[in-house]
């Protein structure tokens, strides 16, 4: 049987978010105590409910970017065709890279070699242990390293149209370059933030990655929950 993995990190009021972006608001809206006075359903079986206020920016939690956060000419996440959500993966090894170190074309080709898989139109997901080191320490967003230009077109060179991390950004915190957001821009390619649970990704070889978004109109990219299917 398959085993599925959830990729996802759970969306809570007041989480850690990246140094650029507010945090988000998610709490009651009403309960079930306060919709006992809207007495609904029938004499004997009275029905209550609850619901949640969410109030965010798109890119929280676990995310993906839309073509369009940063080229303004990209397609926002509604246009984008849904079945590039999901498709082929693999996941590299990458946890002897420290807090704020630098993922270059040396260190892909080492993991794909460790993978066991070439890759060739792959979502290629890279765990770096960043998330089980230090959330929900706020220190996680000032910590993540980031992927070199060079990597990143070693990536667009293999039609990886996706990528993803764990933490808030594919590119180091520490450096407003942001080289891996640029190539992305200029190959049209895109990539998934804030993953977790990699580690158990590591050393299965090709799997089944799946993270629909929501369909947010002219969304710059959206909240998503992200799996992988195990043979």
């Amino acid at each position: 049987m398959s085993q599925i993995v959830d990729l996802t990190l759970t969306l809570e009021d007041n989480m850690p978010a990246h140094k650029l972006f507010q945090r988000p608001v998610v709490v009651p809206h009403l309960t079930h105590e306060q919709t006992k006075s809207f007495d609904l359903g029938v004499p004997g079986d009275r029905l209550t409910f609850a619901t949640t206020y969410i109030g965010t920016i798109d890119h929280i939690a676990t995310h993906v970017d839309a073509f369009y956060h940063v080229n303004p000419n990209g397609a926002s996440v509604d246009k984008m065709p849904l079945e590039i959500f999901m498709g082929k993966a693999v996941c590299f090894d990458m946890t002897h890279i420290p807090d704020l170190g630098d993922i270059d074309v040396a260190e892909m080709e080492e993991a794909e070699a460790k993978a066991g898989v070439k890759v060739d139109g792959h979502i290629v997901l890279m765990n770096t242990g960043l998330h089980n080191r230090h959330y929900p320490d706020v220190k996680v967003v000032w910590s993540n390293p980031g992927l070199t230009a060079e990597a990143t077109h070693w990536l667009a060179d293999r039609n990886s149209t996706f990528h993803g991390v764990e933490g808030p950004s594919t590119d180091k915190p520490s450096w407003d370059e942001f080289p891996n957001h640029r190539v992305c821009r200029d190959r049209g390619i895109s990539h998934y933030e804030w993953l977790i649970n990699l580690e158990e990704l590591v050393g299965k070889g090709e799997f089944m990655f799946y993270g629909p978004p929501l369909k947010i109109n002219n969304g710059s990219g959206s909240p998503v929950r992200a799996w992988a299917v195990l043979d």
